[in-house]
């Protein structure tokens, strides 16, 4: 019988050893602490939580603008408050029965201000259905 080789190859396997030694300064400037495998496990974490600042910090901005055009907006609605109530008041003025009499002399209109009291005019409802026909 022949004998079979069995094609074996053995593959050198680096056994990873921990470092003992402490990172230093360097490594935090050479951007080596980065590539540690510890580092790289965490990366997913520290994306959400850099997201989550991110967005925070835009939600404190917007919040502010809002705030801002809130004051702006009751500013405003004070404002013409005041000019309803002005115009409001002068229009009162301006409607009195003297002071309508006052403009229509000053405009020359030959308008007279009336003396008798208005008339009620009641048509009877026969004489109306009569003329309907």
């Amino acid at each position: 019988m022949a004998e079979k080789k069995s094609n074996v190859e053995f593959v050198d396997q680096k056994i990873e050893q921990k470092e003992i030694r402490k990172g230093s300064v360097w490594d935090i400037f050479d951007g080596s602490v980065l590539t540690k495998d510890r580092v790289v496990r965490q990366l997913p974490f520290v994306l959400y939580v850099t997201f989550l600042i991110i967005l925070y910090i835009g939600n404190r901005y917007h919040s502010e603008k809002v705030i801002r055009q809130t004051m702006e907006l009751q500013t405003e609605l004070k404002e013409m408050r005041a000019q309803a109530i002005s115009t409001a008041s002068e229009l009162e003025f301006i409607s009195r029965r003297s002071e309508v009499a006052k403009l229509v002399e000053s405009k020359g209109l030959g308008l007279k201000e009336a003396v008798e009291p208005p008339i009620k005019i009641t048509v009877a409802k026969s004489r109306k259905n009569n003329e309907d026909d």
